[in-house]
This record gives C-alpha cells, sequence and structure tokens, in this order.
C-alpha cells in the first residue's frame, strides 16, 4: 500500500487568534526578515488574502511579491498588514536596561 502525502501548508491549522499570534510571534523572535515576510503571507492566507490585499490598500499581487520569502516588504507595507492582520507592532529591549 502506497501512502500518499501531501505539501504542508501552515496556513490550513493557522485556525485560531492564539495560533496565529504565536506563529508571528515565533517568526519575529527569529529576526529574519525573509521568515517574517513569509510568515505574514502564510498568516494573510490563513485569513483570506484578498480581504486583506483590499484592507491594506495594496494588490494581491503586490502582497504575494512583498510577503513571500524572497520578498522585502516596505515599513508601510509592514504596518498595513499587520494592521488589517488584527496585530500592531512593538519593541521591546532585548536586555533588561541597568538603572
Amino acid at each position: 500500500m502506497t501512502i500518499e502525502t501531501k505539501p504542508f501548508d501552515a496556513a490550513e491549522v493557522l485556525n485560531s487568534d492564539e495560533r496565529i499570534a504565536a506563529y508571528l510571534e515565533e517568526a519575529f523572535e527569529d529576526g529574519n526578515p525573509a521568515v517574517i515576510a513569509s510568515a505574514l503571507g502564510t498568516v494573510a492566507r490563513a485569513r483570506n488574502f484578498s480581504r486583506i490585499a483590499r484592507d491594506t490598500g495594496l494588490t494581491r499581487e503586490t502582497l504575494y511579491k512583498a510577503l513571500s520569502a524572497e520578498g522585502n516588504p516596505t515599513l508601510s507595507t509592514l504596518t498595513a498588514v499587520t494592521k488589517a492582520l488584527g496585530f500592531h507592532l512593538s519593541i521591546k529591549p532585548t536586555i533588561t536596561p541597568v538603572a
């Protein structure tokens, strides 16, 4: 008997706000811009890519390109996408400041 497999698509399992938040948090913790862009693209697919494109005012093609592993989204695209996904960007220190 042959086992049939299909490629894994993380967008299929990102079906709750908690999973999506954890997925994005890991991508941002990694810090690699390609990982971040790709993760945002995956979440956009999980949340309805067409709606995200409409909410950001960008075309689907522009978003697909910017949110691919080879993409390099601008800061304005990054903030628009995170807002459309229901998140916001914040900064926290990597070390505890000395008082």
